[in-house]
């Protein structure tokens, strides 16, 4: 029955309601209960009831009957009242209960002594008396005595219960009035998130949440946001992810089958470039099968890596001298400043493969007699290592997704040489970022591009110092 939010936030307010009403109906019980204000209000009861008794003269005490006192006396406000004469000497000339406990002495010594009217009580706070003394002349005193009401009795002779009954009544349907608002205002936003989540898993990713309600419903509705969007750009990727793939298997996949076919009929007019030609797309094959064999490792966390000191600064320096042949034959200069660097712990084979891969792509988007430049930063701890060319830059909106699996910079995938499958970027960030550092791309269109890695350096005092293996 109360297995939504809306029900159980009503309850809850129902119940803290009527606990809070308990709590006051009890305090206001102990609060009358210890105050003078009942003692005060039977005294005045009492003296006005000796007023009229006064009046008639206090004979009517021995005259009338008991009934018709008690009838008389709850009539004025003090029922179960007893009446006394007392004499000046302190003896009880006159009662209206003589088999009862006779009051203390000090209460019939006090009636007996004065000489003007008098009033006060004995007895314990559950079992209190009350009583009023008045000169009645002849050297005689009117002593009237009355137990202090039940409080109960007290709220509902004075109208006070039903005006506090009411008063809850109103005060429980304002609470469920707004207990309803509350929980309305706090599950709204809850069930337009569930409609829009339903809407999702139905394939509408155009779905936003406008953020309304309390502080964590707003904070619900932008997470709910930004996972819809990051879903949205989930399946694009996954879509181009699929069409690359398939372009990329189905081409050098054509290639092999067509040559290889003109081999077999004996079409082939130069069987040596022919098998050439087979090699090459089967060895681009082959690398694309690494490549993904490579992220499927990383994404499974099945690729550790090799951690040991790694000199950074020769790892570039090899870099370099390897790629310098394919940079002569573009007259294309690579600067290295070769500035001393310290040495980090990680993997020097993928820290490799990542600064080749970014040499390798400035090398290949800058024009021929354009410049490759290395420049080295360390400070607060890390390394920062930039990769500029003099290329022609890559435009904001590619820029940020050139880290996509398979997104290929060159849409025609037309130009000379082997052609890369869009995932080598893709794979020298993971690898980065499995160090703990950061791969970064920025890039002014007509100007050029620059990649800068950053990785941590380990000091002596680190616990991650890889520890020498065993041989």
């Amino acid at each position: 029955m109360f297995r939504s939010l809306r029900a159980r936030l009503l309850l809850t307010h129902m119940l803290v309601s009527a606990l809070v009403l308990i709590l006051v109906a009890v305090s206001l019980l102990v609060f009358l209960i210890n105050s003078r204000q009942l003692d005060e209000l039977t005294t005045r009861r009492l003296r006005g009831a000796a007023e009229l008794v006064a009046e008639r003269g206090p004979r009517v005490l021995q005259f009338l009957g008991t009934d018709r006192l008690n009838a008389a006396f709850r009539n004025l406000g003090v029922p179960n009242a007893r009446g006394m004469i007392v004499g000046h000497e302190g003896a009880i000339l006159t009662d209206t209960r003589p088999g009862d406990e006779p009051p203390p002495a000090e209460v019939i010594q006090a009636a007996a002594s004065s000489e003007e009217d008098t009033h006060g009580g004995y007895g314990g706070l559950f079992n209190r008396w009350l009583y009023v003394a008045q000169p009645v002349g002849e050297g005689r005193s009117l002593l009237l005595l009355a137990p202090r009401p039940n409080p109960v009795a007290a709220i509902g002779q004075e109208l006070l219960l039903p005006l506090i009954l009411r008063a809850a009544l109103v005060a429980l349907a304002a609470s469920l009035v707004l207990a309803w608002l509350i929980s309305r205002w706090v599950s709204a936003p809850l069930k337009k998130t569930a409609e829009a989540a339903r809407s999702v898993a139905a394939g509408d990713y155009d779905q936003r949440l406008a953020p309304s309600g309390p502080d964590e419903a707003h904070s619900l509705a932008t997470s709910f946001n930004e996972m819809v969007q990051q879903v949205q750009g989930s399946q694009q990727a996954m879509r181009d992810f699929v069409a690359n793939v398939s372009h990329d298997l189905r081409t050098p996949l054509t290639s092999i089958q067509g040559y290889a076919q003109a081999i077999l009929d004996g079409t082939a007019s130069d069987v040596k470039n022919a098998a050439g030609v087979i090699y090459d797309e089967s060895d681009r094959l082959g690398r694309l099968v690494e490549q993904l064999l490579d992220l499927a490792r990383m994404d499974a966390g099945q690729a550790p890596l090799d951690r040991r000191p790694v000199d950074l600064g020769a790892i570039l320096a090899a870099i370099v001298e390897r790629l310098k042949l394919k940079a002569d034959k573009k007259n294309i200069r690579i600067q290295n400043p070769m500035e001393p660097l310290p040495k980090l712990i990680g993997d020097g084979d993928r820290l490799a493969q990542v600064f080749t891969n970014l040499i390798d792509n400035a090398l290949t988007y800058t024009p021929e007699g354009g410049e490759v430049r290395l420049k080295t930063e360390v400070s607060s701890g890390w390394v920062t290592v930039h990769v500029d060319d003099t290329g022609p830059g890559i435009s904001s909106e590619e820029l940020s997704r050139i880290f996509e699996r398979f997104y290929q910079l060159d849409k025609s995938r037309s130009g000379s040489g082997p052609r890369g499958a869009g995932l080598g970027l893709a794979i020298s960030r993971e690898i980065v970022q499995a160090h703990g550092g950061s791969l970064e791309a920025q890039s002014v269109v007509g100007r050029g591009s620059r990649f800068t890695v950053r990785l941590p350096i380990v000091r002596p005092d680190d616990e991650t110092l890889a520890r020498p293996q065993r041989q």
